[in-house]
């Protein structure tokens, strides 16, 4: 699936854990006048209650999409009391700075490409969100005019996120040449958003 904004196009691949019918990977993205948001949850374990707690994180967001990302993690982190753990990565790029930011909590990867090809993989916050206090550190940067983000579940592993098909431009073949090398089932759910930000 895939979706084009005024500047920032949209790939998507998710697929449950093996023998799993709820995946327990819940995600969301939306492009407004001044910025894009996009985020992805990920609840612990998987089937239907992972899925129940990722799916909460990502109401929450939808209700606060011009919120800070601390605001919005502190926001899903209070609503979380009670219910199954989640890890969580969210990506906000501001048209108007031109600059971009996000956090990830947990087994939620995030790479920045930029407009020569250069990969950058954040090393996530550690744990994740159940509920009490839980420090986490925001990244912040430019972004080039023309710019690719990859962020994925840990259902996506290390040796597939070392293909070059992630330097393509169009994030449709993107998600195509990755869902034929590895579409089969895994033993985890699996997320991968490709997007790419032409301002």
């Amino acid at each position: 699936m895939s979706v084009t904004g005024k500047r920032v196009e949209v790939g998507v691949y998710q697929k449950a854990k093996k023998g799993n019918y709820y995946c327990g990977d819940s995600y969301f993205y939306t492009e407004t006048e001044n910025e894009f948001v996009c985020a992805l949850a990920d609840g612990l374990g998987s089937g239907e209650f992972a899925r129940e707690s990722s799916q909460v994180v990502v109401d929450i967001i939808k209700d606060n999409i011009h919120a800070s990302i601390e605001q919005i993690i502190k926001r899903c982190n209070e609503n979380l009391t009670g219910k199954r753990g989640v890890v969580i990565g969210i990506l906000k790029i501001d048209f108007t700075s031109k600059r971009y930011s996000f956090s990830s909590i947990g087994n939620i990867g995030v790479i920045t490409i930029s407009q020569d090809g250069k990969k950058k993989r954040n090393i996530p916050n550690g744990g994740y969100l159940a509920g009490y206090h839980r420090p986490f550190k925001i990244e912040n940067g430019k972004v080039d005019s023309v710019m690719n983000f990859i962020m994925f579940s840990d259902g996506v592993s290390d040796a597939e996120l070392a293909q070059k098909y992630f330097l393509n431009k169009n994030v449709n073949e993107t998600i195509a040449t990755y869902e034929f090398k590895n579409g089969q089932a895994k033993d985890d759910d699996t997320t991968l958003i490709a997007m790419r930000y032409t301002g």
